[in-house]
């Protein structure tokens, strides 16, 4: 039997709405200790914003603080179902060279699934697997 999405994904994204703030993303962000969140519309994921979007696409070139999220956000991003082989996921997120995608299921954000949660499981021995399953530094 192979394996699927729903095996190594993280249950329970955290999802921002367009309009939220970049600061108030910002701080999500630094309280829950991780880089990238989705982004949606009423509750539709339609985006992805990572830590490094909010510099280099924000405050590199002077977008406030208070402009919303969606000025930023990654849109149309490639997503996958809870259910989805996970060999396919690996194969299309290679092709894209994408690190993270949203599991999406009814329009609906129920997971993520990145570079870090597959090299854990999948090859405990890499570089990649080490630096992920590390505690956070400060």
């Amino acid at each position: 039997m192979s394996r699927t999405v729903s095996d190594l994904m993280t249950t329970h994204p955290t999802v921002v709405e367009v309009t939220d703030t970049l600061r108030a993303v910002a701080q999500t962000m630094a309280e829950q200790d991780v880089g990238a969140l989705v982004v949606a519309e009423n509750g539709t994921v339609v985006g992805v914003v990572t830590d490094r979007d909010l510099v280099v696409r924000g405050l590199a070139v002077g977008v406030g603080l208070d402009a919303p999220v969606g000025q930023l956000s990654t849109g149309d991003p490639l997503t996958v179902a809870p259910g989805d082989d996970l060999g396919d996921v690996v194969r299309i997120m290679r092709e894209q060279a994408v690190r993270r995608v949203p599991v999406v299921e009814g329009g609906q954000a129920v997971g993520v699934l990145s570079i870090g949660d597959l090299a854990v499981e999948l090859d405990p021995d890499s570089a990649l697997a080490d630096i992920s399953d590390a505690p956070p530094s400060d």
